[in-house]
């Protein structure tokens, strides 16, 4: 299974844990056993049944959209990394 990093900010989806597993051979099966384990996470990185363009994907530190988006192949021994972007601050 690959390992899933989960940031801070999406942990309540997933019971707090920072790392969990999911299968699949692409970016899009792992999301898809990631959100079926975590019907949560999905209503928080997804629009209309797509990824938000507002998360970012990683697999071992490469932006997946660099690559081949979802169909970026993940092997047992990789780490995907969903990362939200964040905005804020003072004015």
């Amino acid at each position: 299974m690959t390992s899933v990093r989960i940031p801070p900010v999406l942990r309540d989806s997933t019971d707090g844990a920072r790392t969990v597993t999911a299968s699949g051979s692409t970016v899009a099966e792992v999301l898809g056993d990631l959100f079926e384990n975590y019907p949560g996470l999905r209503e928080r990185v997804s629009q209309g049944g797509e990824l938000s363009p507002f998360v970012n994907v990683y697999v071992n530190d490469r932006d997946v959209r660099y690559r081949e988006g979802l169909d970026t192949p993940v092997g047992t021994d990789d780490t995907v990394i969903l990362l939200p972007a964040m905005a804020g601050g003072l004015r």
